[in-house]
């Protein structure tokens, strides 16, 4: 544990990495799993590190970007609904909670005050999202088309109607009508079809 008595040792190696775990901490340091996870524990206690989830940690006070923390949370996933439709300008309101589509199970985190939801499409339909970078960091993030029908095709399953207020000017109905045939859904297509021609 020697090696890692330094905090800043520890802070000026691992501010290269704005996401880390306890095999960062091995890699850099050179000590074993328990050494690594004993410092993690050690310095998320003085208030020195935030944990972010179970094994993903950053440093305190750095600010990351809420949608590169959405994509590393929970792999792979790319933000999408509510949220990418707020970022694009499609709907005008502000949402709080940091949206993505996986094809993994639906899973919700609480990460430095915020809240990320993750909701489950098949893995065919898994595309329509695009690399930004933000603060020098990148994340995936739907085309607004892809949001909208991504979120029309979850509220239909739930028996919901689509979103009614939505600037109809930000979307390419063209655009959201080929991603709506990648869901093989009669209706979806009818309603993507109906909501934006």
């Amino acid at each position: 544990m020697a090696k890692l008595v330094n905090w800043v040792d520890f802070h000026r190696k691992l501010s290269k990495v704005p996401i880390f775990g306890a095999i960062n901490v091995q890699r850099v340091f050179g000590v074993t799993k328990q050494t690594a996870a004993l410092a993690l524990q050690r310095y998320t206690k003085r208030g020195l590190v935030d944990r972010l989830r179970k094994g993903m940690y950053c440093l305190s006070g750095v600010s990351l970007p809420s949608t590169y923390i959405a994509n590393r949370l929970y792999e792979p996933s790319y933000v999408s609904l509510e949220f990418a439709l707020s970022y694009h300008g499609v709907i005008p309101e502000t949402v709080y909670t940091i949206t993505s589509v996986t094809p993994k199970a639906n899973r919700k985190f609480k990460a430095q005050g915020k809240i990320f939801s993750y909701r489950r499409l098949k893995s065919s339909v898994f595309t329509g999202y695009k690399i930004v970078k933000q603060g020098g960091l990148s994340f995936y993030i739907a085309d607004a088309e892809k949001a909208f029908v991504d979120l029309t095709y979850l509220r239909m399953r739930a028996g919901a109607k689509p979103i009614s207020r939505f600037n109809k000017e930000k979307l390419n109905p063209d655009k959201a009508l080929r991603y709506a045939r990648l869901f093989t859904s009669n209706k979806l297509f009818a309603i993507i079809k109906t909501t934006l021609r």
